[in-house]
């Protein structure tokens, strides 16, 4: 008759006891971090002879990492790893190189680009409407309730 094993050894027996990891938690701050995308990496406009721009939605994918909360934890080799993730970024739009969006999918992910990356990586954005609300400070027309008390109980 088959069954479902033996019962589980007593955790305090076990030889290898992995505590869990700790979390950790970055509370957005919605400040701009980072360096704006380079300018000249693009090649020149033949007419013009100006700097090619970077496609909006490569603008856009740019300043969002570079407000999001896991910014605060980046350093420049991270900001510099992004910008070449840009360029293929850029290049999946301006070009529709399709074929890129897997790797810049892969990148992204090693900066907690989705809740699934982040969860993986043992990182929590807080939400900080979740934040425990600080006393208002009394503005002088209000009276403090300790007083209101003594006064209601004599």
């Amino acid at each position: 008759m088959a069954g479902r094993g033996p019962a589980p050894k007593d955790p305090t027996k076990r030889r290898r006891r992995n505590a869990a990891e700790p979390e950790t938690v970055i509370t957005p701050d919605d400040e701009m971090r980072g360096p704006e995308l380079p300018e000249g990496v693009l090649g020149t406009d033949e007419a013009t002879g100006e700097p090619l721009p970077w496609h909006p939605m490569t603008q856009l994918w740019w300043d969002s990492w570079r407000t999001s909360a896991q910014a605060q934890t980046f350093v420049m080799t991270d900001w510099l790893f992004l910008i070449d993730t840009a360029l293929m970024h850029h290049t999946m739009w301006a070009k529709g190189r399709w074929e890129f969006a897997s790797e810049v999918r892969l990148r992204a992910a090693k900066f907690g680009a989705t809740p699934e990356d982040r969860a993986r990586l043992k990182l929590k954005v807080d939400d900080p409407t979740n934040a425990p609300q600080r006393p208002v400070q009394s503005t002088g027309n209000v009276s403090d309730i300790n007083s209101r008390r003594a006064r209601l109980t004599g």
